[in-house]
């Protein structure tokens, strides 16, 4: 069987970035919510701590 030849590689053009504003621009991706970290770590009330007496 006979070998064939290696193909030319054809770059495809790049119209523009692939970052998230371009691809919700073009259709072609959803809006991304906002995390909201509010209230997603529970803060222990603990009072502040009292100087010892360095006498």
């Amino acid at each position: 069987m006979p070998d064939t030849p290696p193909r030319q590689v054809q770059p495809r053009p790049d119209d523009g970035a692939a970052d998230m504003g371009t691809l919700v621009g073009l259709g072609l991706a959803e809006e991304q919510p906002v995390p909201q970290y509010a209230g997603l770590f529970l803060e222990p009330d603990i009072p502040p701590e009292e100087p010892e007496d360095a006498a």
